[in-house]
């Protein structure tokens, strides 16, 4: 025990080290004395493991999407769960994580939107309430002996430009001082992600990588979050944190500029990339077939795989594909064929995917819901199938590549017909 405290000491003393090297700003997370502040579980043991290893351990993941992240600005001060029914998706049970985990799943990621049970500046106090409520979902995951992942999701008052840099840094600190402290106790099971997609919204540059300006601008919010988290001690101190580059962005661009501080070996990256944008993200119907071809069709999947190698794998540094998909466009088939080639590519690298599922399956929305929340029962089982057995290993790319091709001489034949 004594070796252990004396470890998670040198490793807050060398992580603060390296802050103060990098110049990263040095000013403590303010306090907060509201019960919401104070730590809500017994500390549990802790391993003292890097995230390499614990990213090892995650197969794949499935987001509780559109939910507690839900509500808008209408939403301030509503109870927890006219916040979580706000768009459509019903009160999580425990029985739905229990049917995500018994399906193979044992990544749970629980985007959550804080804004709506916060309290104005100074102190920006969470409400009791939310917390209690968000640490109930929290605690459906970690039952189920599941990673979960907390984050903040849809605030829009961290926008990475120069001059809203020092206020969305104080209120950075505030938020994550409460939810770090709240969630103390727990063990490597419970990860923090700092940040979900930081961008310049309604702005040229909202999607296409960002400025350096305010690429920097997401380093130092990100780097706040890992010191502010740090400074917590405790548990707290050896904490998976999560970073993600501007807007979570799968660009090259993006990517080159995310900083990762030295002497931190528990520091993951956060990519979203649904890919390829016209098959996976697009509003374009046409666009619902993919086939793994050696010819077409790989080329985004395959850069974005040798890309996160290069910049992170090979230097030791763990990357989660935080949020993909390929919405639902009358397409079964296609989805689950392309499910088995992303989520096998990316684990050759050592990449675990986590699903969104923002539980939409009617309408011409963005359709990335696979599993029914009302009935417990997944309306795409194919692609929940694929999803499964790609991450347990179960198919080579070669395989993958065969299959496409026998589906495209299917595609020609008929075309001739």
């Amino acid at each position: 025990m004594l070796k252990r405290i004396l470890c998670a000491v040198l490793s807050a003393a060398m992580l603060c080290s390296c802050l103060f090297i990098s110049g990263c700003s040095q000013q403590t997370a303010g306090s907060n004395t509201d019960s919401s502040s104070q730590s809500n579980t017994e500390q549990q043991t802790m391993r003292d493991i890097s995230s390499m290893e614990l990213v090892k351990e995650m197969k794949i993941g499935w987001s509780l999407g559109n939910t507690l992240d839900a509500g808008g600005k209408g939403s301030k001060g509503s109870s927890p769960t006219a916040i979580e029914t706000s768009w459509g998706n019903p009160v999580t049970t425990k029985e739905m994580i229990d049917e995500i985990k018994k399906s193979g799943f044992n990544v749970l990621r629980i985007p959550v939107t804080w804004d709506w049970s916060t309290g104005d500046a100074p102190d920006y106090t969470i409400s009791e309430e939310w917390f209690a409520r968000v640490k109930e979902v929290v605690d459906y995951g970690i039952d189920n002996d599941m990673f979960v992942i907390l984050n903040i999701h849809h605030e829009t008052w961290h926008y990475p430009t120069a001059d809203n840099y020092e206020a969305a840094s104080v209120r950075l600190k505030k938020v994550w001082t409460q939810i770090g402290t709240y969630f103390a106790g727990y063990n490597e099971q419970l990860i923090f992600e700092g940040l979900n997609e930081p961008r310049v919204i309604g702005s040229s540059e909202e999607w296409n990588g960002g400025s350096e300006a305010t690429r920097e601008v997401v380093s130092k919010l990100n780097f706040d979050f890992i010191e502010t988290i740090r400074g917590l001690g405790g548990n707290n101190a050896l904490r998976h944190l999560m970073i993600p580059g501007y807007a979570a962005s799968s660009s090259r661009v993006a990517l080159e500029d995310i900083k990762v501080p030295e002497n931190d070996n528990k520091i993951i990256i956060s990519v979203h990339a649904y890919i390829p944008y016209s098959f996976a993200l697009s509003d374009q119907m046409s666009s619902n077939k993919w086939v793994a071809s050696k010819d077409q069709f790989l080329t985004d999947i395959d850069n974005l795989s040798s890309d996160l190698k290069e910049l992170f794998i090979d230097k030791g540094i763990p990357v989660i594909i935080g949020e993909f998909g390929a919405r639902s466009k009358d397409n079964e088939n296609f989805r689950a064929h392309w499910a088995k080639y992303y989520v096998t590519k990316m684990k050759s690298v050592g990449i675990p995917c986590v699903w969104w599922d923002n539980g939409a399956f009617y309408g011409s929305g963005e359709l990335f819901g696979l599993f029914d929340r009302r009935t417990l029962e997944w309306r795409f089982p194919d692609v929940k199938d694929a999803l499964i057995s790609a991450a347990n290993g179960e198919y080579t790319i070669d395989d993958i590549i065969a299959e496409g091709e026998a589906i495209l001489d299917e595609i020609r034949n008929q075309s001739k017909s």
